[in-house]
C-alpha cells in the first residue's frame, strides 16, 4: 500500500483547536476511493510524500501530521486541521506552497478546490493586515455616509500623460472621489509613469481647489518588487496617498514587500488574473482564501467584483459571502458586519470594490445588495457617458444622491440630466 493510504489522516471526531489551520477542499477522486484522495491530499500538503521513507519518525509523525476531520463524499467536501506547527507564520507564500501547491497536480484528484481557509491567532499575529482600513479611508476622504466613488481612466491603455490627467480631473471635478489607473497601464512608450503621477496629481490638487472635497489618485505601480518601491517613493514624494497594486501578478511576496515597506500609503488591490484560479467552481482557489490572504498581508481595500450585477463572470454567492458572516468564520464572526469589515484580533477591516462593466443605473441596485462600505467604480459607465466624462461623472455622484433621497425615476429628467440621459443610454440596472 501506499504511504499516502494511511487511514492515520483520518478522524472524524477529531476537533480542531483554536491554533490548528483548518482548509476546506473541493474534491472529485480520480481512480481511488474518495477517503484516499484525502489522505493523498493532506500527506501531499504537510509531510507525507508517495512511499515509506526511513527517515519518518513517529515523533514527526504524532506533532504535524494533519487530521481529515470531515469527509462528504456526495458533496465532494473535505476539511483537513493542519497543525500551525507546518507553516512559517508570516510568510504567506509559503503557506500557499502547502495548502495551495502539488495538491493542485496530483494523479489521484480529478478536481480539486480550495475553498477555505481558518487562520488562528497564532498565524493572524504574524501578520500585519492593513495599515488604514475602513476607518483610515472614511478619515482621509471625509465620506462617511454613503459609498466611495470612482472610475478608472479610459481606454486603458493609449492616452499620453496629459490625456490621462485630463479625464481625471474631469472625474474629479464632476463629483467622483477617486480615479484609479488600469491594471495593464504600468510606464509605456506613451505614458510614461512619472510623468503622469506628476501631472494627473496636479490636477487633483486643482480640483480638491476647485470643489472643497477630497480626491484621491491611485495609480498602478505593479512591476518587479524593487521596481514597486521606487514608484511608490515617486508617487509619496509627488504627495500620493495612495498606490495600486495587481496582487496576483506581482505575487504574494511583492505584496508583503510593498507593506513592510510602506509606512504612510494606503494599499489598492486589484485582482487581476484571479479567474484563472476562481473561475472553475471544481478546481481552483476561491475568491475567499485570496481575500484573506490579502487581508492578512495587509490592503486596504480590494477588488471583490460585482454580485454578479456588472460585466465579469463571478458566482454572486459567493462574492456577496464577503459582504457577510460565513460559518468557517465565526469565532471572528459579527452577523452584523460582512466578512471583510469584522476585525480578526489585529487586522483591520478591508473596504470592497465593485467595478466591471458598471454604469450609473446601477447604483442603487448595488447598494441595496453591496451595502455602503464599498468603492463604486465605474470606467466605461463614466467616460462612455454621451456628454463625456465630466457629465459621466456628474451622473454617478446624481445616482447616488437621488437613491439616498428616494426620489423616483420621474424627477431624473429635470433635476438630474446627467443621470437621466445615462439610464436613457445604459438602462436602470
Amino acid at each position: 500500500m501506499s504511504a499516502y493510504a494511511n487511514r492515520a489522516y483520518i478522524d472524524k471526531n477529531y476537533k480542531p483547536s483554536r491554533n490548528d489551520v483548518v482548509v476546506e477542499y473541493y474534491m472529485e477522486p480520480y481512480r481511488v476511493q474518495f477517503w484516499k484522495a484525502a489522505v493523498y491530499v493532506a500527506a501531499e500538503s504537510s509531510i507525507g510524500t508517495w512511499t515509506t521513507i526511513k527517515t519518518m519518525n513517529p515523533k514527526i509523525a504524532k506533532k504535524l501530521r494533519p487530521t481529515i476531520f470531515y469527509m462528504d463524499s456526495k458533496k465532494n467536501i473535505i476539511k483537513i486541521a493542519y497543525p500551525h506547527e507546518l507553516f512559517e507564520a508570516g510568510n504567506m507564500p509559503q503557506i500557499f506552497s502547502s495548502i495551495g501547491g502539488n495538491v493542485f497536480g496530483m494523479k489521484s484528484v480529478k478536481n480539486l478546490r480550495l475553498e477555505d481557509v481558518s487562520y488562528p491567532k497564532v498565524i493572524i499575529d504574524k501578520f500585519k493586515g492593513p495599515r488604514f482600513g475602513i476607518e483610515g479611508i472614511r478619515k482621509l476622504t471625509k465620506v462617511y455616509r454613503r459609498p466611495l466613488l470612482g472610475t478608472i481612466v479610459k481606454p486603458k491603455v493609449g492616452l499620453d500623460e496629459k490625456q490621462h490627467a485630463k479625464i481625471a480631473y474631469n472625474a474629479w471635478v464632476g463629483g467622483l472621489d477617486i480615479v484609479k489607473d488600469d491594471e495593464n497601464l504600468s510606464s509605456m512608450s506613451f505614458n510614461k509613469f512619472k510623468k503622469r503621477i506628476e501631472l494627473t496629481l496636479k490636477m487633483r490638487d486643482r480640483a480638491e481647489k476647485e470643489t472643497g472635497e477630497k480626491k484621491i489618485y491611485m495609480p498602478n505601480i505593479t512591476a518587479e518588487t524593487i521596481e514597486m518601491v521606487r514608484r511608490a517613493a515617486h508617487v509619496k514624494m509627488n504627495g500620493g496617498e495612495y498606490i495600486m497594486i495587481d496582487i496576483l501578478t506581482a505575487g504574494w511576496a511583492g505584496l508583503q514587500t510593498m507593506r513592510e515597506r510602506n509606512d504612510k500609503q494606503f494599499i489598492h488591490a486589484h485582482r487581476a488574473g484571479h479567474a484563472a484560479l476562481t473561475r472553475n467552481e471544481k478546481h481552483g482557489i476561491s475568491m475567499a482564501v485570496l481575500a484573506d490572504a490579502a487581508r492578512l498581508i495587509g490592503v486596504d481595500q480590494l477588488h471583490i467584483g460585482t454580485a454578479a450585477i456588472g460585466k465579469m463572470h463571478g458566482s454572486k454567492e459567493e462574492e456577496l459571502a464577503l459582504l457577510k458572516d460565513i460559518e468557517y468564520k465565526k469565532i471572528f464572526a459579527n452577523p452584523k458586519l460582512h466578512v471583510l469589515e469584522q476585525r480578526w484580533y489585529n487586522i483591520k477591516p478591508v473596504m470592497a470594490v465593485a467595478s466591471g462593466g458598471l454604469h450609473p443605473g446601477m447604483v442603487p441596485k448595488l447598494i441595496r445588495t453591496m451595502s455602503k462600505n464599498i468603492v463604486i467604480q465605474m470606467g466605461g459607465g463614466v467616460t462612455g457617458h454621451p456628454d463625456g466624462t465630466l457629465a459621466g461623472a456628474k451622473a454617478v455622484r446624481q445616482a447616488v444622491e437621488a437613491y439616498y433621497a428616494k426620489e423616483g425615476y420621474d424627477v431624473y429628467k429635470k433635476k438630474y440630466p446627467e443621470l437621466y440621459k445615462a439610464i436613457k443610454k445604459w438602462g436602470r440596472g
